[in-house]
């Protein structure tokens, strides 16, 4: 009987940078959440950025069903990444998180900063950023999960994946 070789490879200096450049480039994600009524998976695409910390952030509103699910149970996962215009759509790099989210309130010392951010990066969002029924939603990284192409694959840490 032979031993098995694990295909996912601890993180090195290569597989952090790829990562933390997928974050600071990425404008939307995935996300995936458990729906309320089923206990399903469920996913989204939805409006991505970083905070100047460099907290993975997102502005949801009240009327979908992926923030009513994150009310509910706050564990999350997003994909990001998206498949080049050429080639295999699967040799292309692409980011899994798993976190956790947090809503930040309007009344937050933080939320001027993020509003200012996101229009910054998102300005078609000046048309509801104010709405009554959004909000921002902070991602606190547990791990990740970098998948660099063909055979490259990566578990990430927390501290990996610290945007500076």
């Amino acid at each position: 009987m032979s031993d098995k070789i694990n295909p996912i490879r601890e993180a090195d200096e290569d597989a952090r940078q790829q990562a933390i450049a997928l974050l600071k480039d990425a404008r939307t994600a995935v996300l995936a959440v458990m729906e309320i009524e089923t206990g399903a998976p469920f996913v989204s695409r939805v409006g991505f950025g970083l905070t100047r910390a460099g907290t993975p952030i997102s502005l949801v509103s009240d009327l979908a069903i992926h923030t009513r699910a994150l009310r509910s149970d706050p564990r999350v996962a997003l994909l990001i990444g998206e498949p080049g215009q050429r080639g295999d759509p699967l040799t292309h790099p692409r980011l899994t998180l798993r976190a956790s989210a947090r809503f930040i309130a309007r009344d937050n010392s933080e939320h001027p900063a993020l509003r200012a951010a996101w229009l910054a990066s998102h300005p078609k969002a000046a048309l509801y950023i104010d709405f009554a029924d959004f909000h921002f939603v902070a991602f606190d990284v547990a791990d990740g999960h970098l998948n660099a192409g063909f055979a490259r694959a990566y578990a990430l840490s927390e501290n990996d994946l610290t945007v500076t």
